[in-house]
């Protein structure tokens, strides 16, 4: 070939494919095309093509972190302003340097201690968190008491609880939404987990966490939303982040509560963008894992897991 293809693959953002400011993160396919990728600077190096130029085919875009404050803010009070696709590695508010005092001075000399003290804010542990969606249930009841699990929601409740009792993990908790099919489901599960102690919270609780992107006519209210998504986030808060300092040994936690909730949690954890939920769909009965480091990174090892039923047993109402 007359040319060498070169080819520099990097993530793009959501928050820059939306819009805002972005450079180009990829070099010219060739030297025939590189008029139209690069101009030249004095010393002949490659410059990025303005904004407003079309980006030629096979290039990725990435919001600048220069120009992270030019992307869209239309998000409720309540939730943070997008990060435009860059890590937040202060996104639970526990990275050891935001935890220190920094005006704090060695009487002696003046100077900050930072070194000597930061050991004492950083998180040892890994936190595995297990959110498990709730079993198939009455969906014509007329309140909440009357949403109970069907027979084969009992089963799938069955067949989640021997799954997780398989795993040989030492699991040290499980919260569960206080709604009746979520109550029902856990009382289920820990008959398969003898020991490990149950909480009920209404933070878990199903609702609209925010309003779905692309919109669904058939959703909610914004007013719904308004109520719902606040209390959802701070479920988010309260139960997923790093691990307290003090934690010495890595913890294994179960949450059972609704497709809603899960979505939305897992949107936020990953620093994907929460209005996004919606395009994701659960299983009853389904295991979703996420691990937080010590670091604060995340990752994703299961999301809907329903492999250990039987095709027959899956269902998603």
């Amino acid at each position: 070939m007359a040319f060498r293809r070169v080819v520099a693959v990097a993530a793009a953002a959501a928050c820059g494919l939306a819009g805002g400011s972005v450079f180009f993160s990829a070099v010219p396919l060739g030297k025939q095309q590189q008029q139209q990728v690069v101009g030249k600077s004095s010393g002949d190096a490659p410059v990025p093509l303005p904004p407003s130029a079309a980006p030629p085919p096979g290039l990725l875009l990435l919001s600048s972190p220069a120009n992270a404050a030019s992307c869209p803010a239309a998000a409720p009070g309540w939730l943070e302003k997008p990060n435009c696709g860059y890590w937040d590695d202060n996104w639970d508010r526990r990275e050891p340097l935001a935890l220190m005092n920094l005006k704090k001075k060695n009487e002696e000399t003046g100077e900050e201690e930072n070194s000597s003290r930061l050991a004492h804010y950083k998180a040892k542990a890994t936190r595995h968190i297990f959110l498990i969606r709730h079993s198939q249930y009455n969906t014509d009841g007329n309140s909440d008491k009357e949403r109970i699990l069907t027979k084969l929601g009992r089963e799938q409740a069955e067949l989640t609880g021997q799954r997780l009792a398989s795993l040989g993990l030492k699991f040290d908790k499980i919260v569960h939404s206080s709604m009746t099919r979520a109550t029902e489901t856990t009382n289920i599960i820990s008959k398969h987990l003898p020991g490990v102690k149950k909480s009920s919270t209404d933070l878990l609780r199903e609702g609209a966490p925010i309003e779905p992107n692309p919109p669904s006519s058939h959703w909610k209210p914004e007013a719904v939303y308004y109520e719902d998504g606040a209390r959802i986030e701070a479920a988010f808060r309260n139960y997923i982040h790093r691990a307290d300092v003090k934690q010495e040994e890595d913890s294994y936690e179960i949450y059972v509560c609704h497709a809603n909730v899960i979505r939305y949690i897992v949107c936020r954890a990953l620093q994907f963008p929460p209005e996004g939920w919606l395009r994701i769909s659960l299983n009853n009965g389904s295991i979703t894992h996420l691990v937080i480091r010590p670091s604060g990174k995340v990752a994703l090892r299961l999301l809907g897991d329903t492999g250990f039923m039987p095709p027959e047993k899956i269902t998603r109402s």
